[in-house]
C-alpha cells in the first residue's frame, strides 16, 4: 500500500507489525475507533502541518480534505475516498457516514489528545478525509470545449489558489490552468480555503508559459493578462470575447514580462488610485463577475 512506503517519522519502511496490534474496535455504526496514534490505519493523516513530508508522503497521489464542507464536495466529487478521521463529538454531524460505509471507506473515530498526536496539531475542524487524485487531464482535453479557463502563474500562495479555485467555480469557468512554478493545487490549504470547490474543477498542471500560450491560440481563446498597470485596458470596456483567457499571476510581482507579451490584451481593474491594487484571489473574482454580466 502507498500509506506503507516511508515511516511518519523517519522516512524509512514501517516496521511490520502483529495482527494483535492492529485490531481495533469496530462499533455497531460501522465506525472503527483508533486508540493507539501509531496504528498503521492513520498513516494518511500524519503529520499534516509538516509540508516536506507531506509532499514526499502525498507524491501527486492522494491529498487530504479538512472540514465538513470540503468533505462533502470530496464525496459528490469523482475523486475515491480513502478513509476518514474524525473526533467523536463531530460524528452526528457527518451526514455520510452511512453512504462511505456501503462504499467500503473506513471512518476512524479517535478521541482529540490521540487525533492531535496523528495528525500534530490540534484539529480544531475535528474531520479530515483522505482520498485518491485523479489523472490530471492534458491541456488539449481541458480547453477542447471550454469558453472560460482561469490560467495561473507562479503562484506559490495556497490560500489564493484555493480562493480562485472557489471564485472560478463560482462564476462557471471551465478550467483552472497552473503553471509548473504554481503550488499543488490538492495541497491542504488550497482544498480548505476553496471549500473543496476545487475538487469539482479541472485542473490541469501544465508546463511552462510557451505551452499555455500555444494551446491556448490552438483553441481558440483570447488571452487577458491582468495586471495594475494605468496603461492597461479598462476592463469594464472589453468586449467579452467567445472564448476566453484570464491569466493571473503571483501576488506582488504579478505576471512576466514576457506573459504581459504574449497575451492578447492587458487588462486592468479600475480602482481607487490610493489603492495600489488587489489581492490576486479578489481579483480574480472582480474579473469573472464582470465577465459573467448579462
Amino acid at each position: 500500500m502507498f500509506a506503507d512506503r516511508v515511516d511518519p517519522v523517519n522516512g524509512r519502511p514501517p516496521p511490520r507489525r502483529s495482527a494483535a496490534w492492529h485490531a481495533a474496535v469496530v462499533d455497531e455504526d460501522g465506525t472503527t475507533r483508533i486508540t493507539n496514534a501509531a496504528d498503521g490505519r492513520v498513516d494518511d493523516f500524519r503529520r499534516l502541518n509538516d509540508q516536506r513530508f507531506r509532499r514526499r508522503y502525498e507524491a501527486d497521489e492522494c491529498f487530504i480534505a479538512e472540514g465538513f464542507v470540503a468533505i462533502d464536495r470530496l464525496v459528490e466529487s469523482a475523486h475515491r475516498v480513502r478513509a476518514v478521521l474524525l473526533a467523536p463529538s463531530r460524528l452526528s454531524r457527518f451526514a455520510h457516514r452511512a453512504e462511505l460505509a456501503r462504499r467500503g471507506v473506513p471512518v476512524l473515530v479517535a478521541e482529540p489528545d490521540v487525533l492531535a498526536r496523528i495528525v500534530g496539531f490540534d484539529l480544531h475542524r475535528g474531520i479530515v478525509a483522505a482520498a485518491d487524485r485523479l489523472p490530471s487531464p492534458t491541456l488539449d482535453d481541458a480547453l477542447d470545449g471550454a469558453r472560460r479557463v482561469v490560467a495561473l502563474e507562479g503562484l506559490n500562495d495556497g490560500e489564493n489558489v484555493g480562493a480562485i479555485a472557489r471564485a472560478a467555480r463560482a462564476f462557471a469557468c471551465d478550467a483552472l490552468v497552473l503553471d509548473d512554478t504554481c503550488t499543488d493545487p490538492y495541497s491542504r490549504r488550497v482544498v480548505r480555503v476553496s471549500m473543496g470547490e476545487v475538487l469539482a474543477l479541472p485542473v490541469v498542471r501544465a508546463g511552462e508559459g510557451a505551452e499555455v500560450r500555444a494551446a491556448l491560440r490552438r483553441h481558440g481563446f483570447e488571452s487577458w493578462a491582468m495586471t495594475p498597470a494605468h496603461d492597461a485596458d479598462d476592463l469594464w470596456s472589453c468586449p467579452v470575447p467567445e472564448r476566453l483567457a484570464i491569466v493571473m499571476g503571483r501576488e506582488g510581482p504579478g505576471l512576466s514580462a514576457e506573459t504581459l507579451g504574449w497575451a492578447d490584451r492587458r487588462v486592468r481593474i479600475p480602482i481607487a488610485p490610493a489603492v495600489d491594487s488587489l489581492n490576486v484571489g479578489h481579483a480574480t473574482a472582480v474579473t469573472l463577475a464582470v465577465v459573467d454580466r448579462p
